[in-house]
């Protein structure tokens, strides 16, 4: 079986393939102070719960975009299911060319949305990933990624408002039932939300005139669906699109060896 890490700003998703499907799928809150024992006592009793056993993990594959959290993501494949993990990086094979100025620059999972969404629903197309940053990455014809845009997450946003004006609160995002808020809370989420879908349509319309042709658009990420409600733009929802990346990245990819002694494990901290 796969062990798949996807480890964002937010949260950790860990999730096993066995080869035909996803056996489970657990989300834990992103911590760089969170040791590998604790990744590992949490993530065993999760495990023995969906009936798969540790030693049932051949391989591992990490994809994060928190370089603090990666050190213990690590110690945690190679201590608990004796499997060196292929981490996600430019340098990788992907299958496709990164058309853009610094490949080593773009986040790995903008590279794995790229990959999934390609190898699924083909280009040339748009992902919308609803994450801590909302971004938006262009995959041609080809599967090649040429670039995007990055905005602010919408909870950042939400965040930001209330701490640095004293008199609005702290909010949800749902969507409201009129654009005009009759007060405070509906005025504040009708900006959220709708502000959010006009950033988001005008974004889109921007990115397809500049490249030129009609692009599909793919969307991902926790509020996709809640977004979706207020547009016709994406062609599909799906959820696991970064997890189906790092498990196709992993077949591209030879498994890593995993170090026999002390000294070449520091050396490939």
């Amino acid at each position: 079986m796969l062990l798949v890490i996807d480890a964002g700003n937010t949260n950790i998703v860990f999730a096993v393939h066995d080869g035909v499907e996803w056996r489970g799928t657990w989300r834990l809150a992103t911590s760089a102070q969170r040791t590998s024992d604790e990744y590992g006592v949490w993530l065993e009793a999760l495990l023995t719960r969906a009936g798969i056993s540790p030693h049932d993990v051949a391989r591992a594959v990490i994809g994060t975009v928190v370089p603090a959290a990666l050190y213990h993501l690590r110690r945690l494949c190679r201590e608990w299911f004796s499997a060196e993990p292929l981490v996600a990086r430019a340098s990788l094979e992907w299958g496709f060319q990164i058309k853009t100025d610094n490949p080593d620059e773009v986040g790995a999972d903008r590279l794995l949305n790229a990959l999934a969404a390609h190898r699924q629903y083909k280009g040339p197309l748009v992902v919308v990933d609803f994450g801590t940053a909302t971004t938006f990455d262009v995959v041609d014809e080809d599967g090649s990624y040429i670039g995007g845009a990055i905005s602010p997450g919408i909870n950042l946003s939400i965040e930001a408002l209330h701490q640095a004006a004293a008199r609005l609160p702290r909010i949800g995002i749902s969507r409201p039932q009129s654009v005009i808020g009759r007060n405070t809370v509906s005025a504040m989420q009708s900006g959220t939300y709708w502000g959010y879908v006009g950033l988001i349509e005008g974004l889109l319309s921007r990115i397809e005139a500049e490249f030129g042709k009609p692009l599909k658009v793919i969307a991902t990420g926790g509020l996709a669906p809640l977004f979706a409600e207020g547009m016709t733009k994406f062609l599909a929802i799906d959820a696991d699109l970064t997890l189906d990346g790092l498990r196709m990245l992993s077949v591209l990819n030879p498994a890593p060896v995993l170090p026999r002694d002390r000294a070449r494990l520091i050396e490939n901290e």
